[in-house]
């Protein structure tokens, strides 16, 4: 079996038992995908493919679906519909507008412009503690690649039975590492997570921040992960986060529900955007509140952040290899 059919191999899911008692169904299971960023570092190839400046979700990369609607449709495997959020920005609506046709307005959130990572997490957990203070919340990159998605849906029910079990602590998916990336955040684990399904959950050391060469190599010879930025918990742990390293950017999404009028919301939101900083959520709150969060290994997922002209064309060439291996 070749590396590319290997990354679709259930022998990779063998270490992971999939919860029984959480499903898709759950009605307290909820999803946000951040599709708001503007998709600068690819923006040369997207360019050359579409002939425009959208950013990469808004592409299909390889033929067929953009990645975007790639995203949607895999988080809908694990998360009903009417139970997912949009955060897009109003900058792209052509790009995205037919894309979002038949999305209930209500799942859909739209910023003024990008604004960083944080406030489009802090809108959407403000509109989630208004629709179920008690759920429990997903966030997904709109723009990764998952060459595995039944890994992906069994690492994401983990993740939801652990956030269940432990609802003070956020859960991060962290990838085993396949070489020493200096372009991606690592995470450092720490001791297994007390209660948790044995060594595949931890607790949260540190953060490392793309690192040189040299101390990746390092970071992957100690047993750390790549941050993949999919993140589940009890929407009130993540509040609690931002509480704890951004209060002034939740007080004021939150001054905004408490105060607008209906039919408001979009001038509110531009008067808000231009008041309160472009904040990163994993520099500014990820990384600064380590305690409150877990991390899962999570191996077999042939995941990707596509964030480099030269990983889009190592990714397609495996999948073209793989529909070769399999016809």
């Amino acid at each position: 079996m070749n590396a590319a059919a290997d990354l679709r191999s259930t022998a990779n899911l063998k270490h992971l038992n999939r919860p029984a008692d959480v499903h898709m169904h759950d009605s307290r299971r909820w999803g946000v995908i951040l599709a708001g960023g503007d998709g600068k570092r690819l923006l040369p190839l997207t360019r050359r493919i579409t002939g425009d400046d959208r950013p990469k979700r808004f592409c299909a990369l390889g033929g067929g679906k953009t990645l975007l609607k790639q995203t949607r449709q895999r988080v809908g495997r694990v998360i009903p519909g009417p139970q997912t959020l949009l955060v897009m920005t109003r900058t792209h609506e052509r790009y995205y507008a037919d894309e979002v046709t038949g999305v209930a307005s209500s799942c859909l959130l739209i910023q003024p412009h990008n604004h960083g990572t944080a406030p489009a997490i802090a809108y959407s957990l403000t509109r989630l503690r208004q629709m179920d203070p008690r759920g429990l919340v997903a966030f997904f990159p709109s723009d990764h690649h998952f060459a595995n998605d039944e890994a992906f849906i069994t690492h994401i029910d983990l993740a939801f039975a652990q956030a269940k079990a432990h609802p003070e602590r956020v859960i991060l998916l962290g990838i085993e590492p396949e070489a020493p990336e200096d372009a991606y955040g690592w995470i450092e684990p720490g001791a297994p997570l007390a209660g948790g399904s044995g060594k595949f959950i931890s607790d949260v050391s540190r953060f490392w921040e793309k690192p040189s060469r040299r101390i990746a190599s390092h970071l992957m010879r100690r047993g750390c992960l790549w941050n993949s930025f999919v993140m589940v918990g009890a929407v009130s742990a993540f509040l609690k986060m931002i509480r704890h390293t951004l209060p002034n950017l939740l007080a004021c999404f939150e001054f905004m529900g408490a105060t607008m009028t209906p039919g408001t919301e979009d001038e509110a939101l531009r008067d808000l955007y231009l008041k309160v900083p472009a904040t990163n959520f994993s520099d500014e709150v990820l990384c600064a509140r380590p305690a409150d969060l877990a991390v899962i290994r999570a191996r077999g997922l042939g995941w990707s952040d596509l964030g480099e002209p030269e990983r889009v064309v190592s990714i397609f060439r495996l999948k073209s290899e793989a529909a070769n291996w399999e016809g």
